[in-house]
């Protein structure tokens, strides 16, 4: 899998703003949180966000309009002083720019790409151009709430975005929030609940792979040709991560038999599960998960549970292509090299 890695951020340069799916941050009493959130940019990392010229139009203009949101998508590639690229948001409408996408602008203009959630979209036609991007933050979520940003969060944008060298281990953060967010209530404040370690639900010993994933919708996008880095290459740890909301323990586990319909399951060296946006934690999901497994027979398949990426605060970053480990006896998930280049 030999995909482009982008040049790393430094402090003073500018990344373009987008709304690729849901085009709630231009509604007028969300712009606030939009505002806060870019001042925190500023604030921790030293960027300047500059607003994709359809990006702030509002959710009805942007609903209305894939073309617009993909050339916002492409405009952002191809300006000369736009160093990456952050989604406001996720949604459920990305796919709907796959027509309008011009791959040759990505795979000439290589650059930082970061969101979450249905933003998996983006990064699948990403990689279909050869880019290695980031399933991590988006810009309202993660940077505009009333309270604070976790520092957890900060620093993984820190280690991952502005480095070029090996990320290295991933450490588990010591609390989680999972509170549905209000982006119209400025008194909203979430709250934290204490978290252990990763858990291992079975596997052995070291095993390396290159990181692949998203969540359980990319069953439902009828582009094919999306799907090529799956199931071209061996050696996949695949991650995952859904909410509560849209899948259910059943769901989440037939997610893994069509993978297994798809051919992809023999691609995999292994599994990491992101932490499931509730609390406390339902035990359903991890046994339907290990019951489908075993039934497909691969009860070796080394699996790690309860990662900090997705839809849970806070999170850490995962550049798609990187050579990662895990660490079945110790625990543990390594990325053993950087996401950036100098």
């Amino acid at each position: 899998m030999n995909l482009i890695k982008p040049p790393k951020l430094h402090p003073g340069d500018k990344i373009a703003t987008v709304s690729l799916s849901w085009g709630i941050a231009g509604e007028p009493d969300v712009r606030w949180r939009y505002d806060l959130a870019v001042s925190r940019i500023k604030e921790y990392f030293g960027l300047e966000c500059v607003a994709a010229p359809n990006s702030m139009r509002g959710e009805k203009y942007l609903r209305e309009s894939p073309e617009a949101r993909a050339e916002d998508l492409m405009w952002a590639f191809a300006q000369p002083d736009i160093k990456g690229i952050i989604a406001n948001i996720g949604g459920n409408d990305s796919i709907r720019l796959f027509p309008y996408i011009d791959y040759d602008i990505i795979r000439n203009h290589p650059k930082i790409f970061i969101g979450y959630s249905d933003i998996m979209n983006v990064h699948l036609m990403c990689l279909t151009a050869g880019l290695s991007t980031f399933y991590g933050v988006n810009l309202l979520p993660s940077f505009g709430e009333p309270q604070g940003v976790h520092p957890y969060t900060v620093k993984h944008f820190k280690n991952v975005l502005f480095n070029a060298r090996e990320i290295g281990i991933i450490d588990p953060p010591d609390c989680f929030g999972c509170d549905a967010h209000d982006y119209k209530n400025k008194d909203k404040i979430n709250t934290y609940n204490p978290c252990g370690k990763y858990e291992l639900l079975q596997g052995q010993g070291i095993i390396r792979g290159r990181l692949l994933g998203g969540h359980t919708g990319i069953k439902d996008i009828e582009q094919t040709s999306l799907f090529a880095p799956f199931e071209e290459n061996n050696g996949i740890i695949l991650f995952v991560e859904d909410m509560v909301e849209y899948v259910s323990p059943d769901n989440f586990a037939d997610f893994f038999i069509w993978l297994a319909k798809k051919d992809i399951m023999r691609n995999l060296k292994g599994l990491i599960i992101g932490r499931f946006n509730e609390y406390p934690e339902n035990c359903d999901y991890k046994n339907a998960l290990l019951k489908t497994i075993g039934e497909l027979g691969l009860s070796s398949l080394p699996i790690l549970y309860n990662l900090p990426f997705g839809h849970t605060s806070p999170i850490c970053v995962l550049p798609y292509g990187a050579m990662a480990e895990i660490d079945c006896d110790n625990v543990t998930f390594n990325i053993l090299e950087s996401g950036v280049m100098n």
